[in-house]
Protein backbone atom coordinates (compact mmCIF):
# COMPACT_ATOMS: atom_id res chain seq x y z
CA UNK A 1 0.00 0.00 0.00
CA UNK A 2 1.35 3.54 -0.47
CA UNK A 3 2.02 5.56 2.42
CA UNK A 4 -1.24 7.80 3.00
CA UNK A 5 1.25 10.36 4.59
CA UNK A 6 -1.06 11.71 7.06
CA UNK A 7 -0.58 13.72 10.05
CA UNK A 8 -1.99 12.06 13.15
CA UNK A 9 -4.08 15.24 14.23
CA UNK A 10 -5.72 18.25 11.84
CA UNK A 11 -5.15 21.64 12.95
CA UNK A 12 -8.08 23.15 14.74
CA UNK A 13 -10.01 26.37 13.23
CA UNK A 14 -11.07 28.37 16.46
CA UNK A 15 -14.12 29.80 15.60
CA UNK A 16 -15.94 30.25 12.10
CA UNK A 17 -13.78 32.68 9.72
CA UNK A 18 -9.45 32.67 9.71
CA UNK A 19 -7.55 35.35 10.39
CA UNK A 20 -4.43 37.00 8.57
CA UNK A 21 -1.38 34.42 9.88
CA UNK A 22 -3.51 31.63 10.08
CA UNK A 23 -1.72 28.76 8.09
CA UNK A 24 -3.73 26.18 6.05
CA UNK A 25 -2.67 22.52 5.41
CA UNK A 26 -2.38 20.93 2.27
CA UNK A 27 -2.88 17.23 1.51
CA UNK A 28 -2.27 16.67 -2.68
CA UNK A 29 -2.77 13.58 -5.38
CA UNK A 30 -1.67 13.80 -8.13
CA UNK A 31 -1.51 11.38 -11.04
CA UNK A 32 1.96 10.30 -11.48
CA UNK A 33 3.06 11.14 -8.12
CA UNK A 34 5.07 8.10 -6.37
CA UNK A 35 2.88 8.93 -2.76
CA UNK A 36 -0.47 10.36 -2.86
CA UNK A 37 -2.27 12.10 -0.28
CA UNK A 38 0.86 13.76 0.65
CA UNK A 39 0.86 16.58 3.56
CA UNK A 40 2.51 19.91 3.01
CA UNK A 41 2.21 23.25 4.26
CA UNK A 42 1.04 26.66 2.31
CA UNK A 43 2.41 30.25 3.12
CA UNK A 44 0.02 31.36 6.32
CA UNK A 45 -2.65 33.15 4.98
CA UNK A 46 -2.14 36.75 4.25
CA UNK A 47 -5.23 40.21 3.16
CA UNK A 48 -5.72 39.39 0.24
CA UNK A 49 -4.46 41.71 -2.90
CA UNK A 50 -6.33 43.60 -5.82
CA UNK A 51 -7.57 40.65 -7.78
CA UNK A 52 -7.38 40.63 -11.51
CA UNK A 53 -9.77 39.12 -13.77
CA UNK A 54 -6.91 36.61 -15.38
CA UNK A 55 -6.56 35.16 -12.08
CA UNK A 56 -8.04 31.40 -10.76
CA UNK A 57 -9.05 32.05 -7.28
CA UNK A 58 -11.13 30.06 -4.90
CA UNK A 59 -13.38 31.53 -2.50
CA UNK A 60 -14.90 29.92 0.80
CA UNK A 61 -17.00 32.15 2.62
CA UNK A 62 -17.47 30.25 6.17
CA UNK A 63 -20.27 32.36 7.36
CA UNK A 64 -22.18 30.83 4.81
CA UNK A 65 -23.74 27.79 5.67
CA UNK A 66 -26.46 24.92 3.67
CA UNK A 67 -26.87 21.09 4.27
CA UNK A 68 -25.44 19.31 6.80
CA UNK A 69 -23.29 16.14 6.21
CA UNK A 70 -24.13 12.76 7.12
CA UNK A 71 -21.42 10.99 5.45
CA UNK A 72 -19.28 9.09 3.06
CA UNK A 73 -18.99 5.33 2.81
CA UNK A 74 -18.93 2.05 1.19
CA UNK A 75 -21.10 -1.07 -0.03
CA UNK A 76 -20.58 -4.02 2.41
CA UNK A 77 -22.19 -6.61 -0.44
CA UNK A 78 -21.17 -10.54 -0.84
CA UNK A 79 -19.03 -10.42 -3.35
CA UNK A 80 -16.76 -7.56 -1.08
CA UNK A 81 -17.23 -10.18 1.31
CA UNK A 82 -16.59 -13.49 -0.40
CA UNK A 83 -13.40 -11.23 -1.43
CA UNK A 84 -12.49 -10.31 2.13
CA UNK A 85 -12.55 -14.17 3.35
CA UNK A 86 -9.90 -15.25 0.89
CA UNK A 87 -7.54 -12.46 2.33
CA UNK A 88 -4.63 -13.40 5.10
CA UNK A 89 -5.31 -11.96 8.69
CA UNK A 90 -2.51 -9.23 7.45
CA UNK A 91 -4.45 -7.86 4.71
CA UNK A 92 -8.03 -8.11 5.93
CA UNK A 93 -6.71 -5.83 8.76
CA UNK A 94 -5.23 -3.78 6.44
CA UNK A 95 -8.45 -3.24 4.32
CA UNK A 96 -10.68 -2.23 7.44
CA UNK A 97 -7.52 0.06 8.30
CA UNK A 98 -7.78 1.83 5.30
CA UNK A 99 -11.25 1.96 4.93
CA UNK A 100 -12.42 2.92 8.83
CA UNK A 101 -9.02 4.60 10.20
CA UNK A 102 -8.99 8.46 10.63
CA UNK A 103 -5.94 8.51 10.56
CA UNK A 104 -4.56 5.38 8.85
CA UNK A 105 -6.88 5.30 6.37
CA UNK A 106 -9.93 7.01 4.96
CA UNK A 107 -12.43 7.29 7.55
CA UNK A 108 -15.58 5.75 5.71
CA UNK A 109 -18.39 6.68 7.92
CA UNK A 110 -21.59 5.14 6.02
CA UNK A 111 -22.05 1.67 4.68
CA UNK A 112 -24.71 0.22 2.26
CA UNK A 113 -25.46 -3.38 2.28
CA UNK A 114 -27.96 -5.87 0.13
CA UNK A 115 -31.75 -7.45 1.53
CA UNK A 116 -31.12 -11.13 0.37
CA UNK A 117 -29.05 -11.10 -3.22
CA UNK A 118 -27.87 -8.46 -5.93
CA UNK A 119 -25.93 -9.41 -8.81
CA UNK A 120 -22.75 -9.23 -6.71
CA UNK A 121 -23.62 -12.28 -5.25
CA UNK A 122 -22.39 -15.81 -5.89
CA UNK A 123 -26.04 -16.58 -6.81
CA UNK A 124 -29.64 -15.38 -6.52
CA UNK A 125 -30.94 -16.40 -3.08
CA UNK A 126 -33.95 -15.24 -0.46
CA UNK A 127 -34.46 -15.71 2.77
CA UNK A 128 -37.46 -17.53 2.98
CA UNK A 129 -38.55 -20.85 1.17
CA UNK A 130 -40.31 -20.63 -2.30
CA UNK A 131 -43.96 -19.65 -1.39
CA UNK A 132 -43.59 -18.83 2.10
CA UNK A 133 -46.14 -15.93 1.99
CA UNK A 134 -46.17 -16.11 6.05
CA UNK A 135 -42.64 -15.89 6.33
CA UNK A 136 -42.23 -18.39 8.80
CA UNK A 137 -38.84 -19.97 7.08
CA UNK A 138 -37.32 -16.57 7.00
CA UNK A 139 -33.58 -16.71 8.06
CA UNK A 140 -30.19 -14.68 7.44
CA UNK A 141 -28.19 -17.84 7.92
CA UNK A 142 -26.88 -17.61 4.75
CA UNK A 143 -25.33 -13.93 5.30
CA UNK A 144 -23.67 -15.73 8.91
CA UNK A 145 -20.77 -17.06 6.57
CA UNK A 146 -19.37 -14.46 5.10
CA UNK A 147 -21.40 -10.75 4.82
CA UNK A 148 -22.45 -10.57 8.74
CA UNK A 149 -18.93 -11.08 9.98
CA UNK A 150 -17.18 -8.75 7.76
CA UNK A 151 -19.77 -5.98 9.15
CA UNK A 152 -19.37 -6.88 12.45
CA UNK A 153 -15.88 -5.86 11.75
CA UNK A 154 -16.22 -3.04 9.91
CA UNK A 155 -18.64 -1.56 12.58
CA UNK A 156 -15.37 -2.23 14.85
CA UNK A 157 -12.65 -0.74 12.64
CA UNK A 158 -15.40 2.16 12.62
CA UNK A 159 -15.23 3.03 16.15
CA UNK A 160 -18.20 0.85 17.23
CA UNK A 161 -20.79 3.24 15.08
CA UNK A 162 -21.81 2.42 11.22
CA UNK A 163 -25.27 3.91 10.17
CA UNK A 164 -26.24 0.71 7.47
CA UNK A 165 -28.43 1.07 4.69
CA UNK A 166 -29.57 -1.29 3.58
CA UNK A 167 -31.79 -2.17 -0.18
CA UNK A 168 -33.66 -4.66 -1.86
CA UNK A 169 -32.87 -6.06 -5.04
CA UNK A 170 -36.43 -7.50 -5.81
CA UNK A 171 -38.52 -9.58 -3.79
CA UNK A 172 -38.72 -13.49 -3.94
CA UNK A 173 -39.46 -15.01 -7.01
CA UNK A 174 -43.04 -16.07 -5.93
CA UNK A 175 -44.03 -12.45 -4.66
CA UNK A 176 -43.65 -11.54 -8.59
CA UNK A 177 -45.33 -11.50 -11.79
CA UNK A 178 -42.75 -12.70 -13.75
CA UNK A 179 -42.19 -15.70 -11.08
CA UNK A 180 -38.52 -15.03 -11.32
CA UNK A 181 -36.10 -12.57 -9.45
CA UNK A 182 -34.16 -11.54 -13.06
CA UNK A 183 -34.76 -9.62 -15.24
CA UNK A 184 -37.31 -7.27 -13.81
CA UNK A 185 -40.80 -7.89 -13.14
CA UNK A 186 -43.46 -6.35 -10.73
CA UNK A 187 -44.82 -6.88 -7.38
CA UNK A 188 -47.98 -9.00 -7.29
CA UNK A 189 -50.55 -7.05 -5.18
CA UNK A 190 -51.44 -9.81 -2.72
CA UNK A 191 -47.73 -9.80 -1.98
CA UNK A 192 -47.79 -6.36 -0.99
CA UNK A 193 -47.65 -6.82 2.86
CA UNK A 194 -46.07 -9.68 2.80
CA UNK A 195 -43.06 -7.49 1.04
CA UNK A 196 -43.46 -4.93 3.89
CA UNK A 197 -43.01 -7.77 6.23
CA UNK A 198 -40.15 -8.71 4.49
CA UNK A 199 -38.78 -5.49 5.04
CA UNK A 200 -39.44 -5.24 9.21
CA UNK A 201 -37.76 -9.40 9.52
CA UNK A 202 -34.77 -8.48 7.65
CA UNK A 203 -34.17 -5.41 10.54
CA UNK A 204 -35.13 -7.61 13.17
CA UNK A 205 -32.72 -10.62 12.39
CA UNK A 206 -29.54 -8.25 11.34
CA UNK A 207 -30.31 -6.49 14.47
CA UNK A 208 -30.35 -9.40 16.55
CA UNK A 209 -26.64 -10.14 15.07
CA UNK A 210 -25.77 -6.78 16.58
CA UNK A 211 -25.80 -4.74 13.74
CA UNK A 212 -28.12 -1.34 13.96
CA UNK A 213 -30.14 -0.43 10.54
CA UNK A 214 -30.26 3.41 9.95
CA UNK A 215 -32.03 3.44 6.93
CA UNK A 216 -33.59 1.25 3.87
CA UNK A 217 -34.37 2.28 0.60
CA UNK A 218 -37.79 1.07 -0.79
CA UNK A 219 -36.13 -0.58 -3.70
CA UNK A 220 -32.94 -0.79 -6.29
CA UNK A 221 -33.08 1.21 -9.57
CA UNK A 222 -37.05 1.23 -9.62
CA UNK A 223 -36.96 1.96 -13.38
CA UNK A 224 -34.47 -0.67 -14.79
CA UNK A 225 -35.04 -3.97 -15.95
CA UNK A 226 -31.48 -5.91 -15.30
CA UNK A 227 -30.42 -9.16 -16.24
CA UNK A 228 -30.04 -9.55 -12.77
CA UNK A 229 -32.11 -9.23 -9.41
CA UNK A 230 -34.51 -6.42 -10.42
CA UNK A 231 -37.93 -5.05 -9.79
CA UNK A 232 -40.01 -2.34 -11.61
CA UNK A 233 -42.25 0.23 -10.08
CA UNK A 234 -43.93 3.12 -11.68
CA UNK A 235 -43.51 5.84 -9.57
CA UNK A 236 -47.27 6.01 -8.37
CA UNK A 237 -46.64 2.64 -7.42
CA UNK A 238 -43.89 3.52 -5.66
CA UNK A 239 -45.59 5.96 -3.82
CA UNK A 240 -48.79 3.82 -3.03
CA UNK A 241 -46.57 0.90 -1.74
CA UNK A 242 -44.79 3.48 0.78
CA UNK A 243 -48.14 5.16 1.76
CA UNK A 244 -50.56 1.82 2.42
CA UNK A 245 -47.96 -0.35 3.07
CA UNK A 246 -44.26 -0.19 3.83
CA UNK A 247 -45.01 3.02 5.96
CA UNK A 248 -47.48 1.60 8.20
CA UNK A 249 -46.04 -1.88 8.40
CA UNK A 250 -42.45 -0.08 9.30
CA UNK A 251 -44.60 2.17 11.94
CA UNK A 252 -46.26 -0.80 13.45
CA UNK A 253 -43.01 -2.94 13.87
CA UNK A 254 -41.60 -0.52 15.57
CA UNK A 255 -39.23 1.00 13.24
CA UNK A 256 -41.32 4.35 12.60
CA UNK A 257 -37.40 5.57 13.65
CA UNK A 258 -36.00 3.71 10.30
CA UNK A 259 -35.25 6.47 7.70
CA UNK A 260 -37.02 5.33 4.44
CA UNK A 261 -35.09 6.27 1.23
CA UNK A 262 -37.32 6.23 -2.10
CA UNK A 263 -36.09 6.18 -5.99
CA UNK A 264 -32.63 5.00 -5.11
CA UNK A 265 -31.70 4.94 -8.96
CA UNK A 266 -30.08 7.54 -11.45
CA UNK A 267 -30.14 11.35 -11.41
CA UNK A 268 -32.33 11.83 -14.66
CA UNK A 269 -36.01 11.31 -13.38
CA UNK A 270 -35.67 11.69 -9.69
CA UNK A 271 -37.34 15.60 -10.15
CA UNK A 272 -40.09 13.31 -11.52
CA UNK A 273 -40.04 10.65 -8.74
CA UNK A 274 -39.93 13.56 -5.96
CA UNK A 275 -42.88 15.28 -7.49
CA UNK A 276 -44.85 12.21 -7.41
CA UNK A 277 -43.77 10.68 -4.01
CA UNK A 278 -42.96 13.85 -2.12
CA UNK A 279 -46.15 15.74 -3.30
CA UNK A 280 -48.48 13.28 -2.10
CA UNK A 281 -48.22 14.14 1.82
CA UNK A 282 -49.92 10.71 3.28
CA UNK A 283 -46.72 9.50 1.25
CA UNK A 284 -44.37 11.93 2.35
CA UNK A 285 -44.55 11.25 5.81
CA UNK A 286 -42.99 8.29 5.38
CA UNK A 287 -40.39 9.21 3.25
CA UNK A 288 -36.81 10.77 5.13
CA UNK A 289 -35.25 11.26 1.91
CA UNK A 290 -34.55 10.61 -1.61
CA UNK A 291 -31.35 8.28 -2.94
CA UNK A 292 -29.53 8.42 -6.22
CA UNK A 293 -26.91 6.79 -8.86
CA UNK A 294 -24.67 7.95 -11.30
CA UNK A 295 -25.44 5.72 -14.27
CA UNK A 296 -27.44 8.01 -16.45
CA UNK A 297 -23.96 8.05 -17.91
CA UNK A 298 -24.15 4.41 -19.33
CA UNK A 299 -26.61 5.93 -21.88
CA UNK A 300 -24.16 9.04 -23.10
CA UNK A 301 -26.18 11.89 -20.80
CA UNK A 302 -24.29 14.57 -18.72
CA UNK A 303 -24.39 13.47 -15.32
CA UNK A 304 -27.69 15.94 -14.85
CA UNK A 305 -26.11 17.21 -11.53
CA UNK A 306 -28.59 19.94 -11.53
CA UNK A 307 -31.49 17.38 -10.79
CA UNK A 308 -30.47 16.90 -7.66
CA UNK A 309 -30.26 21.01 -6.97
CA UNK A 310 -33.77 20.92 -8.46
CA UNK A 311 -35.06 18.14 -5.53
CA UNK A 312 -33.23 19.97 -2.83
CA UNK A 313 -34.45 23.53 -3.86
CA UNK A 314 -38.21 21.93 -4.00
CA UNK A 315 -38.25 19.64 -0.77
CA UNK A 316 -35.71 21.10 1.19
CA UNK A 317 -36.90 18.82 4.22
CA UNK A 318 -36.13 15.89 2.32
CA UNK A 319 -32.38 14.27 2.83
CA UNK A 320 -30.59 13.95 -0.74
CA UNK A 321 -27.83 11.21 -0.75
CA UNK A 322 -26.08 8.96 -3.62
CA UNK A 323 -26.47 5.94 -2.95
CA UNK A 324 -24.41 3.47 -5.41
CA UNK A 325 -21.98 4.35 -7.89
CA UNK A 326 -18.65 2.46 -9.79
CA UNK A 327 -17.08 2.40 -13.27
CA UNK A 328 -18.35 -0.44 -15.10
CA UNK A 329 -17.20 -2.60 -17.95
CA UNK A 330 -14.35 -3.86 -15.70
CA UNK A 331 -10.66 -4.58 -17.52
CA UNK A 332 -7.79 -5.37 -15.04
CA UNK A 333 -5.32 -3.66 -17.47
CA UNK A 334 -7.11 -0.35 -16.33
CA UNK A 335 -7.03 -1.03 -12.48
CA UNK A 336 -5.15 2.43 -12.42
CA UNK A 337 -7.09 4.52 -15.21
CA UNK A 338 -6.91 7.89 -13.50
CA UNK A 339 -10.47 9.09 -15.08
CA UNK A 340 -11.62 6.73 -12.88
CA UNK A 341 -10.71 8.39 -9.99
CA UNK A 342 -11.65 11.73 -11.65
CA UNK A 343 -15.47 10.60 -12.41
CA UNK A 344 -15.41 10.17 -8.48
CA UNK A 345 -14.21 13.45 -7.51
CA UNK A 346 -16.40 15.70 -9.85
CA UNK A 347 -19.47 13.63 -8.72
CA UNK A 348 -19.26 14.17 -5.48
CA UNK A 349 -18.22 17.69 -5.37
CA UNK A 350 -21.14 18.23 -7.39
CA UNK A 351 -23.53 16.48 -5.43
CA UNK A 352 -22.19 17.94 -2.51
CA UNK A 353 -22.46 21.74 -4.25
CA UNK A 354 -25.93 20.64 -5.06
CA UNK A 355 -27.14 19.87 -1.71
CA UNK A 356 -26.35 16.03 -1.47
CA UNK A 357 -25.79 15.04 2.05
CA UNK A 358 -24.24 12.04 2.34
CA UNK A 359 -22.27 9.55 -0.74
CA UNK A 360 -22.07 6.08 -0.43
CA UNK A 361 -19.94 4.07 -3.36
CA UNK A 362 -21.03 0.60 -4.24
CA UNK A 363 -18.75 -2.53 -3.02
CA UNK A 364 -15.59 -1.43 -1.06
CA UNK A 365 -13.73 -4.08 -2.44
CA UNK A 366 -13.64 -6.65 -5.72
CA UNK A 367 -11.14 -9.16 -6.77
CA UNK A 368 -9.03 -9.47 -10.14
CA UNK A 369 -11.80 -9.93 -12.03
CA UNK A 370 -14.04 -7.26 -10.96
CA UNK A 371 -16.52 -10.07 -9.11
CA UNK A 372 -18.13 -12.24 -8.18
CA UNK A 373 -20.81 -10.97 -10.41
CA UNK A 374 -23.00 -14.13 -10.67
CA UNK A 375 -24.82 -12.26 -14.12
CA UNK A 376 -21.32 -11.28 -15.47
CA UNK A 377 -21.64 -7.69 -14.69
CA UNK A 378 -18.19 -7.17 -13.37
CA UNK A 379 -17.12 -3.62 -12.25
CA UNK A 380 -14.70 -1.84 -10.64
CA UNK A 381 -13.87 -1.29 -6.89
CA UNK A 382 -11.77 1.61 -4.73
CA UNK A 383 -9.70 -1.33 -3.73
CA UNK A 384 -9.49 -4.66 -5.62
CA UNK A 385 -7.79 -7.78 -4.27
CA UNK A 386 -5.59 -9.56 -6.59
CA UNK A 387 -6.50 -13.58 -4.93
CA UNK A 388 -3.84 -14.64 -6.97
CA UNK A 389 -0.95 -13.18 -5.29
CA UNK A 390 -2.98 -11.83 -2.07
CA UNK A 391 -2.27 -8.45 -2.27
CA UNK A 392 -4.40 -5.58 -2.23
CA UNK A 393 -4.59 -2.91 -5.09
CA UNK A 394 -5.40 0.81 -4.50
CA UNK A 395 -6.79 2.34 -7.07
CA UNK A 396 -7.31 6.13 -8.11
CA UNK A 397 -10.75 5.83 -7.01
CA UNK A 398 -9.60 5.25 -3.89
CA UNK A 399 -7.67 8.37 -3.26
CA UNK A 400 -10.25 10.30 -4.79
CA UNK A 401 -12.92 9.60 -2.33
CA UNK A 402 -10.78 9.64 0.53
CA UNK A 403 -9.95 13.35 -0.05
CA UNK A 404 -13.40 13.73 1.07
CA UNK A 405 -14.27 10.97 3.56
CA UNK A 406 -10.52 11.70 5.53
CA UNK A 407 -11.43 15.28 5.84
CA UNK A 408 -15.30 15.95 5.56
CA UNK A 409 -16.61 14.37 9.18
CA UNK A 410 -20.33 13.87 9.83
CA UNK A 411 -21.90 16.60 11.41
CA UNK A 412 -19.58 19.24 8.86
CA UNK A 413 -21.61 21.45 7.42
CA UNK A 414 -20.94 22.85 3.74
CA UNK A 415 -19.88 26.54 3.49
CA UNK A 416 -19.59 29.14 0.62
CA UNK A 417 -17.16 28.02 -1.92
CA UNK A 418 -16.61 28.59 -5.63
CA UNK A 419 -14.35 28.98 -8.26
CA UNK A 420 -13.75 31.44 -10.60
CA UNK A 421 -12.61 29.87 -13.44
CA UNK A 422 -14.28 25.96 -14.57
CA UNK A 423 -10.56 24.41 -14.67
CA UNK A 424 -10.91 24.00 -10.79
CA UNK A 425 -13.75 22.51 -9.11
CA UNK A 426 -14.36 22.84 -4.98
CA UNK A 427 -16.22 22.41 -2.33
CA UNK A 428 -16.01 23.69 1.65
CA UNK A 429 -17.47 21.94 4.76
CA UNK A 430 -16.80 23.42 8.00
CA UNK A 431 -15.76 20.55 10.48
CA UNK A 432 -17.89 20.16 14.43
CA UNK A 433 -14.55 20.49 15.23
CA UNK A 434 -13.81 24.32 13.65
CA UNK A 435 -11.68 22.50 11.32
CA UNK A 436 -12.13 23.93 7.67
CA UNK A 437 -11.85 21.49 4.71
CA UNK A 438 -12.00 22.61 1.25
CA UNK A 439 -11.63 20.22 -1.65
CA UNK A 440 -9.82 21.49 -5.15
CA UNK A 441 -9.42 19.34 -8.11
CA UNK A 442 -7.32 19.85 -11.28
CA UNK A 443 -8.23 18.24 -14.08
CA UNK A 444 -6.70 19.31 -16.89
CA UNK A 445 -3.51 18.90 -18.18
CA UNK A 446 -1.72 21.56 -16.78
CA UNK A 447 -0.46 22.73 -13.06
CA UNK A 448 -2.45 25.64 -12.46
CA UNK A 449 -1.94 27.90 -9.74
CA UNK A 450 -4.74 29.69 -7.55
CA UNK A 451 -5.78 32.41 -4.77
CA UNK A 452 -7.20 30.68 -2.11
CA UNK A 453 -9.67 32.88 -0.28
CA UNK A 454 -11.64 31.97 3.35
CA UNK A 455 -12.98 35.30 3.58
CA UNK A 456 -10.88 38.45 3.23
CA UNK A 457 -7.21 36.18 3.85
CA UNK A 458 -6.02 34.47 1.25
CA UNK A 459 -2.33 32.30 0.01
CA UNK A 460 -1.19 31.07 -3.25
CA UNK A 461 -1.38 27.47 -4.20
CA UNK A 462 -0.41 25.17 -7.06
CA UNK A 463 -2.65 22.29 -7.95
CA UNK A 464 -0.68 19.70 -9.94
CA UNK A 465 -2.09 18.86 -13.19
CA UNK A 466 -4.67 16.04 -13.04
CA UNK A 467 -5.07 16.42 -9.27
CA UNK A 468 -6.99 16.66 -6.48
CA UNK A 469 -6.33 18.89 -2.89
CA UNK A 470 -7.65 18.79 0.36
CA UNK A 471 -7.01 22.30 2.00
CA UNK A 472 -7.29 21.99 5.71
CA UNK A 473 -7.40 25.23 8.13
Amino acid sequence: MTALAMSAAIPVLAAEGVAAGDAVTIYTTAQGASQQMVRSHSAPLQPGHALTEAENSVFVEPGRKFQSFLGIGGAITDATAETFAKLDEARQAELLRAYYDTEQGIGYSLARTTIHSSDFSSGSYTYVKEGDKALETFSVEHDRRYRIPLIKRAIAAAGGTLPMMASPWSAPAFMKDTRHMLQGGKLLPQYRDAWATYYTRFIAAYEAEGIPIWAISLQNEPMAKQTWESMLYTAEEERDFLRDHLGPTMAKAGYGDKKIVVWDHNRDMMVHRANVIFGDPEAAKYAWGMGFHWYETWAGFDPMFENVGKVHEAYPDKVLLLTEATVEKFDWSQVQRWANGERYGTSIINDLNNGASAWIDWNMLLDETGGPNHVGNYCFSPIHADTRSGELVYTPSYWYIGHFSRFLRPGAQRVGAASSRSNLLATSFLNQDGSLATVVMNPTDVAITYNYYVGTASTQVTIPAHAIQTLVK
